[in-house]
């Protein structure tokens, strides 16, 4: 294995422990499903969410038919990106597809264990007297979106050298 190709199966194992030690430790060290919310700062607070659907909640009422419909899609979409992984010619590329993998991982592992992802991160900020919250989320959940912003950065601003085929 190729050190670039190493670089994103670590990005992608790394990923995979930190969010299911994460989320193992607040289920069942922490247990964040009896302390209910935990406010941790003025902007951040720990809280227990099981999200059955996709990004931002959505497609929540499936049924089974349709979380092993969801399953399949994600398997496909974890091997055509291990492949992307394999051909791409940049770091920051092959760390991004190792993030994106990890991640989808992570959260698959969530849906078998559990029939529903564990989000418990909730980021929110008063303006007004009014609070506005972003939506819950975990670390699987953020290393898809770094991971996803590298592979922007990677195809607006890499030399383009860099990105020609082998």
């Amino acid at each position: 294995m190729s050190s670039l190709l190493r670089s994103g199966v670590i990005a992608a194992v790394v990923t995979l422990i930190a969010d299911q030690v994460s989320k193992l430790w607040l289920l069942h060290v922490f247990d964040i499903g009896r302390r209910g919310m935990v406010q941790v700062t003025s902007f951040f607070d720990l809280v227990l969410a099981w999200n059955t659907g996709i990004s931002y909640g959505w497609l929540q009422d499936m049924g089974t038919t349709g979380q092993t419909l969801l399953m399949a899609g994600k398997a496909l979409a974890i091997i055509l990106l291990a492949i992307w992984m394999s051909r791409s010619q940049t770091r920051l590329a092959v760390i991004g597809l190792g993030l994106i993998i990890g991640g989808a991982i992570g959260n698959a592992i969530d849906r078998v264990a559990y029939g529903a992802v564990v989000d418990f991160a909730l980021f929110h900020i008063a303006i007004g007297g009014k609070t506005y919250s972003w939506y819950v989320f975990n670390l699987a959940d953020a290393a898809i979106v770094a991971g996803v912003a590298a592979l922007l950065y990677d195809s607006l601003f890499a030399p383009a050298a860099a990105k020609t085929p082998r």
